[in-house]
């Protein structure tokens, strides 16, 4: 019986560890772009910062694990060491940052997995 209890009682820790071993934050950094997620510890959430003084605006592009096909895209034109955030959604799946350079590639982080 005791062995039961222990067994049980490891298990319930275990998956109690879970979610939260999940909300670690994620980076991504392209060019001048930043961009992490879980944002402000919620998992539906995402956020972009733009660290370089070119000019140019940064965003990240992002899926939801509610709408799998769909690319949604979070801007930041408000200029250097500003930050933008996303609105609340389900959680997000995958992301990368990028540096708009306009009539050249962007400079873009891989995906990355939060």
């Amino acid at each position: 019986m005791k062995r039961a209890k222990f067994v049980v009682a490891t298990l319930l820790t275990a998956a109690l560890a879970v979610p939260t071993a999940t909300a670690v934050a994620a980076d991504a950094y392209g060019g001048g772009a930043h961009a992490w997620s879980p944002a402000a510890g919620d998992s539906g959430r995402i956020a972009v910062k733009d660290n370089s003084k070119d000019g140019d605006p940064v965003k990240a592009e992002y899926y939801r694990t509610s709408s799998t096909e769909t690319k949604r895209t979070l801007w930041d034109h408000s200029g250097p060491g500003t930050t933008t955030y996303s609105g609340d959604g389900s959680r997000i799946y995958k992301f990368k940052a990028c540096d708009e350079n306009y009539g050249n590639p962007d400079d873009c982080s891989g995906w990355v997995i939060p």
